[in-house]
């Protein structure tokens, strides 16, 4: 280039750069924009566009694949549902059930399956069901233990699998019961089951990890933690998750870098047999709200059905009661329940939020023992009885509405009303 001119080498230079800046630009307009759909994700991920960029002449924008979901008819272009519910809490009663009932199918062992059938039909509504594990389990011939130090038959987490569950929350103040060797094995066995889990760990590095739930249109991360341990200590402080809103908050800015549309916090606390959330529930689940990071907020431990408040747009379920237990003798609420299944739909930007909060109340029955619904279409029939069952629902609904949840928009579950 030494016989080229200065004036025409700048020309050249110039020329040059005009078509690399050319290439550049039609090559960003593949990327998606912030509130466009990427065109290799179902779950609202996005890359950033040059600016003014955009796709080139004739060329249509892809648009996002409808995404109904299961439950109620989805108003927006996708949506997703998440159904939950209260403490496994298996007795010894519970688990002679399940020998009971194994023996009358002609079958050996134990069988939790008659127990939770009355779910099934609420769980298929769902796209999503999250069961939590109050107690570890141990080993498939025992030996068993009840309260207070629990050991229970492994049986309970095949039917929670085969009623339709896909995962459980196990930070509980019963999670080391049994030291590490129940820890790990309640772990190993909601593995061996195919249920994906959160709480509890078994490795440091496990700790660190987030559970994300792949759903057909969203990501749904689960952060769980519980009050405390009944006075026990984990062997090491990273094994379950204890409720400190920080690593809360920290862990679900975690989930959503990884790519999570919906983020759960689930709390194990509160005062047993309550009507109400104590000062704690309160003020953690309202510190998590207001980190902008939770899309909802759901609880359990206190063996009562809890109120549900809609706190700065954000649903919070205080307590879900029991979902299966021995019937107490001295507190009718710790034999009641409540099943919860939220529906959440993506806006046109690429939000999500909420959008259909539904509930329906229980009770655990005995003679045989089963968990039953007492919501106002009686899905199984008379559950305790008659007058017994209108009592439960009245006491339920009244608790979960003392927080102004039924004028926020919330409402019982009818399965009659399809879907």
């Amino acid at each position: 280039m030494g016989n080229i001119s200065a004036g025409l080498r700048g020309r050249i230079v110039a020329a040059a750069s005009a078509v690399v800046l050319a290439v550049f630009l039609a090559s960003c307009v593949l990327v998606a924009g912030p509130g466009e759909p990427s065109p290799s994700s179902a779950t609202g991920s996005t890359g950033e566009a040059a600016e003014g960029a955009g796709p080139p002449s004739g060329t249509p924008t892809q648009a996002p694949t409808p995404t109904p979901g299961r439950g109620p008819g989805c108003a927006a272009v996708r949506c997703t549902s998440v159904l939950v519910t209260g403490d496994m809490l298996v007795h010894p009663q519970l688990w002679q059930q399940a020998r009971e009932d194994a023996r009358a199918s002609g079958a050996a062992g134990l069988d939790f399956g008659p127990l939770l059938e009355g779910q099934r039909r609420y769980i298929e509504q769902s796209d999503v069901a999250i069961c939590h594990l109050e107690t570890p389990v141990a080993g498939p011939d025992g030996p068993f233990s009840g309260y207070p130090s629990f050991n229970v038959p492994p049986q309970i987490i095949h039917a929670v699998r085969g009623v339709g569950y896909q995962a459980c929350t196990t930070a509980s103040n019963h999670a080391v019961d049994r030291g590490t060797a129940g820890l790990v094995r309640t772990l190993d066995a909601l593995d061996a089951a195919g249920l994906r889990h959160t709480g509890s760990y078994r490795t440091e590095a496990e700790s660190q990890g987030v559970l994300i739930l792949q759903t057909p249109a969203a990501k749904i991360a689960v952060i769980d933690a519980t009050y405390g341990l009944n006075g026990l200590r984990a062997e090491q402080s990273w094994q379950v998750d204890l409720l400190d809103p920080a690593a809360m908050i920290s862990k679900a800015r975690r989930a959503r870098a990884l790519g999570a549309d919906i983020v759960l916090g689930v709390m194990h606390a509160g005062d047993e047999y309550s009507s109400e959330p104590n000062a704690q529930q309160r003020e953690v689940a309202h510190t998590l709200v207001d980190s902008g990071q939770f899309s909802m907020i759901y609880g359990h431990h206190s063996h009562s059905v809890l109120p549900i408040e809609k706190y700065k747009g954000t649903w919070i379920v205080y307590g879900l009661g029991n979902g299966i237990t021995e019937l107490s003798p001295s507190f009718v609420v710790n034999n009641e329940g409540l099943l919860v299944r939220v529906q959440f739909r993506q806006d046109a930007a690429g939000a999500w939020a909420a959008s259909d909060l539904a509930w329906a109340p229980s009770v655990v029955v005995r003679g045989p023992y089963r968990w039953c619904s007492v919501a106002a279409d009686a899905p199984q029939g008379r559950c305790a009885g008659t007058a017994a069952d209108a009592a439960t629902r009245r006491r339920t609904t009244a608790v979960v509405e003392s927080m102004g949840a039924a004028a926020a928009g919330a409402h019982e579950l009818i399965l009659s009303r399809k879907p």
